[in-house]
């Protein structure tokens, strides 16, 4: 129980850290270090858990690293489309049609990115795991994945925006959308 709220605790650090001034290099460093201390307790629980071989576990870690990065870059795009939509979504300033149907093609196509990632990476770890394995590791990422979505859902309930970037001490006013 201590480890997962360890682990818990580091993923609901690390986006508030790496949301800091970049110019502030201890704040990254600590950042750098916390990210990869939670791989590195990841890797070992999930290689524990579905009882891998040393070239399942480098296999793995690496599918992870490749997609990762991948997601990483598709959800910026899409937090930024978010963004621009809400610009165009205030209260009291007209909304530009096109604009905001550019924007939400650019959300869908940004959706459909994510999904297509997913199943290339289901497709690679489905070449070196076996399927009660790649079962196992499915339900764990969901798990990992929805403590994460927990806490983060909890921080807006709470109001604490710090981990996105512009947002600090912003609270959701009347007639404001709950942020994605």
């Amino acid at each position: 129980m201590r480890r997962l709220l360890w682990v818990l605790l580091t993923v609901a650090a690390v986006p508030l850290l790496g949301a800091q001034n970049p110019s502030d290099t201890t704040r990254g460093a600590e950042a750098q270090h916390l990210r990869q201390e939670f791989r590195r307790r990841w890797n070992e629980r999930v290689r524990q858990e579905l009882s891998l071989s040393d070239d399942q576990a480098m296999k793995l870690q690496g599918t992870e690293g490749k997609y990762l990065q991948q997601r990483r870059d598709v959800m910026q795009r899409q937090r930024a489309v978010i963004e621009a939509l809400r610009g165009q979504l205030q209260p009291g300033v007209a909304a530009s049609d096109d604009s905001v149907r550019k924007l939400m093609d650019q959300r869908e196509r940004n959706r459909q990115a994510l999904a297509q990632l997913e199943r290339d990476e289901d497709r690679e770890i489905a070449g070196y795991l076996n399927p009660v394995q790649h079962a196992r590791y499915q339900l764990m990422r969901q798990r990992l994945q929805d403590q994460i979505s927990r806490i983060r859902e909890r921080r807006r309930a709470r109001g604490d925006m710090l981990g996105r970037p512009g947002m600090r001490g912003l609270r959701q006013g009347p007639g404001r959308p709950p942020p994605p």
